[in-house]
């Protein structure tokens, strides 16, 4: 069956934030229209930025952007939903504007740890202010203090604080430098010089080394489409490994930077038959092309801590896959995990054994011993996107008897996933 997926998440917030900052009107198409996506345009209007609605269905949207130092103090505080992303990257952009920002949001985001952005700004001269309880949201970001040059060295492969540090360099106009422990995903840096922002990226002392060495006065517009979103496409290519989809799928229209597509390296190990084909990597800087997947007898697979950085939001899905897989897997290295929408280590070993499977927690990571008993039971995803829709492929699958406490979560970045993979299952029984 072949298929597309909504616009890339992360892509989708970048060109959004550069759009705003730019001279000049930009010119966008396949936006993500879901929860996160919003969040982020509703603060870039707080800001002062006249962004209308995102289009349903990827069409086109023109941003006049109010270029590097036309943002405005929002009235009120920026609710960022459950944007980690958006918020990150929006506390790097505030830093550098000569403005004051509080940023709110949901219950999951306010529980997730901000320090890991807020010291690196903090050390460039932006004034961090706690509101409540040091390290979680609400926050306030004073960037009415110039920004100093930075070189900092991040304990983790992260491209949202790379992406704050370097927006915080852009709107600051300061050097910033960030050398990371592995690359993390570069679409900030591939985005940033679409715009005219030059920006270094090369292997360097003990890990991954990212300058932005000299902030340009103002950025070009951007004539820019989305491509779709490989962390979207994964889920329904894991249910063709599954053989839950009919004769395979067919994903088209995909993004295929290769910060982002170690999950298809380990479909393929774990026995998969995987083929991509890259049809395009012009003016949008990202490759694009098509990804198929068929069914395979999977086996176990083990991802350590080098695989993580492009693998991070896979990695639900990844043990998910492991549940129907011969032999025991495990995933290590992962302990980002335990900060993202929900502890993602916890609420997935917890999920599985309501459902039968043997898995266990690792410090950074968790092990799961496949099996063909019958899945059966309750999955509750702690309001988590990735834990909805990584159990919504087992609940698709012959005989399964999974219900999701929450799937409303998947809008967050899959408006219309449940209606996919109904209609998968659908093709697999020719229906």
């Amino acid at each position: 069956m072949r298929i597309r997926v909504p616009g890339d998440k992360s892509i989708t917030q970048r060109a959004l934030i550069l759009a705003s900052l730019a001279d000049g009107t930009s010119r966008l198409s396949g936006l993500l229209h879901g929860g996160d996506a919003e969040s982020t345009a509703g603060a870039l209007r707080a800001l002062g930025v006249p962004i209308a609605g995102l289009p349903v269905g990827g069409g086109e949207l023109l941003v006049p952007g109010v270029g590097l130092r036309g943002l405005r103090a929002p009235a009120s505080a920026l609710d960022m939903g459950n944007s980690g992303t958006g918020t990150r990257l929006l506390m790097g952009v505030v830093a550098g504007t000569g403005l004051k920002a509080t940023f709110t949001g949901d219950a999951s985001l306010r529980s997730r740890p901000m320090t890991r952005v807020g010291a690196p700004l903090s050390a460039m001269g932006a004034a961090i202010h706690w509101i409540e309880t040091e390290d979680r949201l609400p926050l306030e970001i004073d960037g009415c203090h110039p920004l100093r040059p930075i070189d900092w060295r991040s304990p983790v492969a992260s491209a949202q604080i790379k992406s704050a540090i370097l927006l915080a360099g852009l709107t600051g106009t300061a050097f910033a430098g960030v050398t990371e422990p592995r690359r993390s995903r570069d679409h900030t840096e591939r985005m940033l010089g679409i715009v005219g922002a030059r920006v270094v990226s090369h292997p360097g002392s003990g890990g991954w080394r990212v300058e932005l060495r000299d902030p340009p006065e103002r950025l070009e517009p951007l004539d820019f489409r989305v491509p779709g979103d490989i962390s979207s496409a994964a889920f329904p290519l894991a249910l063709a490994a599954l053989g839950g989809a009919g004769e395979g799928v067919e994903v088209t229209g995909v993004g295929l930077n290769r910060t982002r597509t170690a999950f298809l390296d380990v479909l393929a190990r774990m026995g998969a038959e995987v083929s991509r084909t890259v049809a395009d990597n012009g003016a949008s800087g990202e490759p694009i092309g098509d990804v198929t997947v068929r069914a395979g007898a999977l086996r176990a697979v083990s991802v350590d801590e080098e695989e993580v950085p492009a693998l991070i939001d896979e990695l639900p899905l990844v043990a998910v896959l492991a549940a129907r897989a011969e032999g025991e897997s495990y995933i290590r290295g992962a302990a980002e995990l335990r900060h993202k929408e929900s502890d993602r280590i916890a609420t997935v070993v917890r999920n599985l054994r309501a459902l039968g499977v043997e898995a266990d927690e690792l410090p950074d990571g968790l092990a799961v011993r496949g099996s063909r008993q019958p899945l059966v039971g309750m999955v509750e995803t702690r309001g988590d996107h990735r834990i909805a829709m990584a159990f919504g492929v087992l609940a698709a699958l012959p005989g399964a008897r999974i219900e999701v406490d929450d799937p409303g979560a998947a809008s967050v970045s899959f408006p219309g996933f449940w209606e996919l993979m109904g209609s998968l299952g659908d093709a697999a029984h020719g229906v």
